[in-house]
């Protein structure tokens, strides 16, 4: 069964999903040890990986008979060209009130 590409926050809402790439931030695991830290089946941490690896959010490397699970730029920097744009908006909202405050407050 394929696994669909799902948008970027899709596949962040899911804490299962959050919970393995925070795991993956301090270190590469195994599909076997990244499925210890879950009470779930292994084909449903296998489904959830897969879904971070279509989306870019991680890789997996085969090492002998292990395969191991590392964390990818690719599905952070959609997620970061999102936030972006509201980084900006806020700060051009900000610095307009601001301005605004500046200009009524007596000096």
């Amino acid at each position: 069964m394929a696994i669909p590409k799902l948008d970027t926050f899709q596949v962040i809402g899911d804490p299962s999903r959050r919970k393995m790439l925070i795991l993956l931030s301090a270190d590469s695991l195994t599909i076997n040890s990244l499925a210890d830290h879950f009470d779930m089946s292994r084909p449903a941490v296998s489904k959830h990986i897969k879904i971070l690896q279509t989306a870019g959010f991680i890789s997996i490397q085969d090492m002998g008979r292990e395969r191991y699970c590392t964390l990818k730029k690719d599905g952070f920097e959609e997620l970061q060209a999102w936030l972006s744009y509201f980084d900006q908006f806020w700060t051009s909202k900000l610095k307009a009130l601001e301005t605004l405050l500046n200009n009524k407050l007596p000096n």
